[in-house]
């Protein structure tokens, strides 16, 4: 497989191992989106669109979870819930790392 690079926050925590719990680190997004990702990003190739850094956590989060009536520009408060709702169960989470992806330190 060919090399790539992806830029990550400093601060973001350590890819975890794969099935164990999200913390945040951001690599799947930020290699590829997830089918919802490609929807709203409008592509299937690079970085999800939808991905946010949270700086005072000092992670990454689905910002189709977190708040998707920024993502989307939706005001509707009943439509922002049920976006958010229905985008944990599409990108599956609380299930555990799904990225095979392994980072490397910038040389």
């Amino acid at each position: 497989m060919p090399e790539r690079v992806i830029y990550l926050q400093p601060a973001a925590p350590a890819k975890p191992a794969m099935g164990t719990p999200c913390n945040g680190c951001g690599l799947c997004c930020l290699s590829e989106p997830c089918p919802l990702g490609i929807w709203v990003s409008r592509r299937r190739t690079g970085a999800c669109q939808a991905l946010q850094w949270d700086a005072s956590a000092q992670h990454y989060r689905c910002g189709m979870v977190s708040d998707p009536g920024a993502v989307l520009g939706w005001r509707r408060p009943w439509a922002v819930r049920l976006v958010a709702r229905l985008a944990r169960r599409w990108i599956a989470a609380g299930i555990g790392c799904d990225t095979d992806w392994e980072p490397q330190p910038q040389r």
